[in-house]
């Protein structure tokens, strides 16, 4: 697929204007050139052209934000003024894989941020004292393939570069996504307790209705055995009341005879 065609991929229906980093690695550059690329992609942070073809860099047009530019595996010799002229705010360049056999065909890269870069692989890494030259050359750079001027070693996020912008937007998202996940599962959690909580609360007012109705089972046998109690003494006080009129009945009668 050629470059143009591969850009056209990429945009996924994007304007040029919103892609942040565009990767057009093993497409087919014709004549060695840059095509397709235009300035419209001001917003360009990350951009990787590995294994390309390309020989030169210039047609790269201004991209004034474009922070890491990936062109390993290629057949770049020089023109890197190029570079200097159009990507201002580049910190991370890897030339690894490519043409550059001359310590002095780097002298235009003295960039003001650049910070990192790799030269895997060309010839000029075989030259005497090489890196000493090439600290002296750029004293901007901190980190010349993968290690600083004491030979420590880059860590992750400087060999990786500020071109990952999308990763960590990516995975941004992916955080939150997780965070809402999280919340619904707190969320239904919290139902969950509050449906326990309502069943027992339910028992609870069961439990409550039903004492109410033994203590209001409990009154009505009481009463009736009051009611029960009040009728015995009523029926004792009636026979009582009976055994005295058949008392004075019979007292009566007794005074009759003796006065006949």
């Amino acid at each position: 697929m050629d470059m143009k065609k591969r850009i056209n991929l990429e945009l996924r229906n994007r304007t040029p204007a919103d892609v942040k980093e565009l990767v057009l690695d093993n497409c087919r550059s014709n004549d060695g050139k840059i095509e397709g690329l235009s300035a419209a992609f001001e917003s360009l942070e990350f951009l990787s052209m590995i294994n390309v073809m390309l020989t030169s860099v210039s047609n790269l047009p201004k991209l004034n934000k474009l922070r890491k530019l990936e062109l390993s595996d290629n057949r770049i010799s020089g023109g890197l003024e190029v570079l200097a002229e159009r990507t201002p705010s580049l910190t991370h360049l890897n030339l690894s894989g490519n043409k550059i056999k001359d310590i002095n065909t780097l002298e235009p890269l003295k960039l003001q941020n650049l910070r990192s870069l790799d030269l895997f692989n060309c010839e000029v890494t075989n030259l005497n004292d090489y890196r000493d030259s090439m600290f002296k050359l750029l004293p901007q750079l901190t980190y010349l393939d993968g290690y600083d001027q004491d030979d420590q070693e880059a860590p992750d996020s400087d060999v990786d570069g500020d071109g990952d912008c999308l990763d960590d937007e990516d995975e941004d998202d992916e955080e939150e996504e997780n965070e809402d996940v999280e919340e619904e599962e707190d969320e239904d959690d919290e139902e969950g307790e509050f449906d326990v909580l309502d069943e027992e609360d339910e028992d609870e007012l069961d439990g409550e209705d039903d004492d109410d109705d033994d203590e209001d089972s409990a009154d009505e046998d009481d009463d009736e055995d009051e009611e029960a109690e009040d009728g015995d003494e009523e029926s004792k006080e009636t026979v009582q009341g009976q055994k005295r009129k058949r008392t004075q009945e019979d007292e009566e009668e007794e005074d009759t005879e003796d006065d006949e």
